[in-house]
């Protein structure tokens, strides 16, 4: 670093997507101006995308009565590690961990459920009415994980959590939200998936079924599936390359004691009656120990091998675990990067700009674009004193509804011709009148709403 705090660039040359740069002074490699590895840019176009789901995702949220909730990127490790599972693949190999200058071990979010509980108990929110009814959206999510279509290592997630209702009417509901929002993006190939993994009461007697069958087979399995059979038997279930050893494996709803079946069977009816199809599929787990009772997961044929979309289910004993009191949850999270794979229908995109004004005189171009901006209208001009033909130009690539021209032969009668950039006629406004009122000046064309 200088003495101003600056770093020192290379002075070499640098190719740069078909560009050289010269910087000058020290030496910052090529590839650290690389984004990392599972990192993406968002420009402009893709970001009006990213703003329409978003305002999707935040409709249908609110429609079904959640409020919106922003943690922060990072929380004390424990969070994470204790509640998700110290055993879990997760936590053993896609945490990014560090420490703070303090010394205090911190990790970054890798996902959304366990940040909005803490929220849920520091905020004092167990006091208030229940169920608390919480969503978040382009969540920023880190996992350390071999980037895949629509998952990155930043990734960002929408997600809502109903805690407080242990009714599996909630779980119907949550299901029903995602059936909703898929449709409304334009999604129609996606099937439901459901299971029932227990609880606490029955689902001791479950693993252990579960490590009696695998037993014999241990030399066979893979060496996940054998690091997995004492410290995570359910995840056994989830393994791609032992298929047949799956296949006959015990099933969940099997051992499900009273309780938990009448839950199960609960959620199915609900589901019925709300005409939302779905499989009982015995070999679907999630990755993350605070689960009980319903799993679901909604997968699509858009998205090929790695075909899931979105899991989600009901995880009762996190509250306690966490501190709190014995409050019943369950939620969901999506990728929504998944969710811009598979979209077609987001709301249309605003235009990049209303008004864009050309003119010889950059003092009145920057009058009249203050006019627009203060009436409400998206405005730009030309700052590089370019001909007024290559400024039209740049205004058609501006993406703008209309251009606002004033040369010469304008200023000399006191006007400003305002010429539509999609099709229509051009005219002639008072140059007075235009600043005054920029929105009547505009009222004879069809342009954007306030």
């Amino acid at each position: 670093m200088n003495e101003g705090g600056t770093a020192k660039l290379m002075a070499s040359p640098l190719a740069w997507g078909g560009v050289f740069f010269s910087f000058p002074g020290g030496g910052l490699p090529m590839d650290l101006l690389a984004r990392p590895r599972g990192t993406e840019d968002v420009f402009p176009e893709a970001a009006a995308r990213w703003r329409g789901l978003e305002a999707v995702c935040r409709t249908l949220a609110r429609r079904y009565g959640y409020g919106e909730l922003r943690t922060p990127t990072f929380e004390h490790s424990e969070v994470f590690h204790r509640n998700l599972g110290d055993t879990t693949d997760v936590v053993q190999k896609e945490t990014y961990d560090f420490k703070d200058r303090g010394g205090r071990e911190l990790t970054l979010r890798p996902e959304g459920t366990a940040g909005t509980v803490r929220a849920f108990l520091q905020g004092g929110l167990q006091g208030g009415p229940m169920p608390c009814k919480l969503f978040y959206v382009t969540l920023s999510a880190f996992r350390y994980e071999r980037p895949q279509a629509g998952r990155l290592r930043e990734h960002h997630q929408f997600g809502c959590e109903a805690i407080g209702s242990a009714d599996p009417a909630t779980d119907a509901e949550l299901i029903a939200l995602v059936a909703d929002l898929l449709r409304t993006l334009g999604v129609r190939d996606f099937q439901v998936r459901l299971n029932s993994i227990g609880d606490p009461a029955c689902r001791p007697a479950y693993l252990q079924a579960l490590r009696d069958y695998y037993r014999p087979l241990l030399p066979n399995l893979c060496e996940d599936c054998q690091g997995r059979f004492e410290r995570s038997p359910l995840r056994l279930l989830d393994c791609k390359k032992d298929r047949e050893a799956v296949a006959g494996a015990p099933q969940a709803v099997d051992h499900l004691c009273a309780d938990c079946a009448q839950h199960f069977q609960a959620l199915r009816g609900y589901l019925t009656d709300l005409g939302i199809a779905h499989t009982v599929d015995h070999t679907l787990v999630r990755g993350f120990d605070y689960y009980t009772r319903t799993v679901f997961e909604f997968v699509s044929g858009e998205l090929g091998a790695q075909n899931s979309i979105l899991g989600g289910g009901r995880y009762d004993g996190l509250v306690e675990s966490m501190g709190g009191p014995a409050v019943p949850a369950a939620g969901f999270a999506v990728g929504m990067e998944r969710l811009l794979a598979v979209a077609t229908a987001l709301p249309a995109a605003e235009p990049a700009l209303d008004v864009y004004v050309a003119s010889d005189s950059r003092r009145e171009a920057l009058a009249a674009c203050q006019a627009l901006r203060k009436a409400s209208l998206a405005a730009d001009m030309d700052p590089l004193g370019r001909s007024l033909r290559a400024q039209m130009r740049a205004a058609d690539r501006s993406g703008a509804t209309w251009a606002v021209i004033r040369d010469a032969p304008e200023r000399d009668r006191g006007v400003a011709v305002i010429r539509p950039l999609r099709g229509g006629d051009q005219r002639e406004v008072a140059w007075e009148q235009l600043l005054a009122d920029p929105r009547d000046a505009l009222s004879d064309e069809e342009g954007p709403s306030s």
